[in-house]
């Protein structure tokens, strides 16, 4: 049962981690381009490469998710497989 914790932990952990990375880019993508205001003092060189690191960013986070949605089905079934019923 312990192993069974374990992994429920370490996917949910890959989970929110990946979930706040995409809240992350997303929150950079609305102040990058709702509130250009925010971003006055900065060249066009930081503004492009503050893009592409939002972009990056979500799309790493979005590609990870997927992954972990798989991941999370097939653990998931070898858990609920494995539990045991008490004996009466």
């Amino acid at each position: 049962m312990v192993n069974n914790n374990l992994k429920q932990n370490a996917l949910g952990y890959m989970m929110h981690k990946a979930r706040s990375d995409k809240s992350k880019a997303l929150t950079s993508f609305e102040l990058l381009l709702e509130h250009p205001a925010g971003i006055g003092d900065h060249s066009t060189g930081d503004f492009y490469k503050n893009l592409d690191e939002a972009l990056d960013t979500l799309v790493d986070a979005e590609d990870r998710l997927e992954v972990l949605e798989a991941l999370n089905e097939r653990y998931m079934d070898e858990i609920e497989s494995s539990t045991e019923l008490p004996p009466f």
